[in-house]
């Protein structure tokens, strides 16, 4: 049986310009501009390579508006969202600190923070998403084979996602730390969309609670041919791999050499429908058991 690949759908062409839409709405550029702006990544759409993932086309879309626009349109607000996640902090850490499984909890309020994404929205409900998390049933939880793999290593490597989410990401791997487990989190090599940066990981404490790289990329997810030499050997070296949000889900769920732990929200319904989920699902997906299920036809 052939296997089953995430690759690029129809319906993705509306987002592909509705990314560019969010992008310029950061931005104090009068219409006639943005019209402009949109007409000339026009191409970058019609060029789409439909063989690949989503994320490969919205990389080169958005490397165009960043060029047509000479700055990154996403960093004030990731800024902004740093400050408020960083405010949520203590309450967090005391969520954590007071619940029977730490880690469960931890893990939760990780994905709970995937929602501060704006390449999908304009805004967020952070608290409204925090008592989601802890409240409802995930749609995939693996969460149970996580916690058993932990048993096998002292160390993992952490995929960061967004901006803002990364203070709950800090949660996570401080409450990692607390049971021997050393972390390597992982950002962008450079600004795209409102990804983590190194600039992020300082702003939000998280250089001090792990040790802290870059992918030397900014594509969108993790494009392995894309990412420099020595982020690929780190990434091959590590038995356990935690991946945060939907573009790396979209980018390594055909890996199988890796036991890779997805956490994120299925925001779009491609995502939602190649899972086999409700669009705006809470997940903690393991590569090894999904790759079995989906390519067998149970999910």
């Amino acid at each position: 049986m052939s296997k089953k690949r995430f690759v690029v759908q129809p319906e993705c062409f509306p987002c592909f310009l509705r990314q560019v839409n969010i992008s310029l709405s950061q931005t104090s550029l009068p219409r006639e501009d943005k019209i402009a702006i949109i007409k000339q990544t026009l191409p970058e759409v019609e060029n789409t390579d439909s063989t690949t993932t989503p994320a490969h086309s919205t990389t080169f879309l958005h490397r165009k508006i960043r060029r047509l626009l000479g700055s990154d349109p996403f960093h004030e607000i990731k800024r902004r969202y740093n400050q408020i996640a960083l405010g949520l902090y203590d309450h967090l850490k005391e969520i954590v600190n007071n619940s029977d499984d730490p880690l469960f909890t931890a893990t939760r309020l990780a994905i709970a923070g995937n929602s501060i994404d704006f390449g999908i929205y304009k805004s967020v409900d952070i608290e409204a998403e925090i008592s989601r998390a802890l409240e409802e049933k995930l749609a995939w939880d693996d969460y149970s084979r996580f916690k058993e793999s932990l048993n096998e290593v002292d160390h993992l490597l952490y995929l960061l996602d967004n901006a803002g989410e990364i203070v709950f990401d800090r949660i996570l791997i401080e409450t990692l730390a607390n049971m021997d487990i050393s972390v390597t989190a992982v950002v962008k090599g450079s600004p795209v969309i409102n990804d983590a940066t190194m600039d992020d990981a300082k702003e939000t404490g998280l250089i001090k609670c792990a040790r802290v790289v870059t992918n030397g990329s900014d594509c969108i997810g993790t494009i392995l041919p894309w990412c420099s030499q020595e982020f690929q050997k780190l990434y091959n070296s590590n038995l356990v791999i935690l991946s945060k949000g939907q573009g790396n889900f979209e980018t390594l769920c055909d890996e199988t050499k890796r036991d890779i732990f997805f956490l994120f929200q299925a925001k779009c319904d491609v995502v939602a429908d190649f899972i086999g989920v409700k669009k705006g699902s809470m997940l903690l997906i393991d590569s090894r058991r999904f790759g079995t299920q989906v390519n067998n036809g149970i999910s």
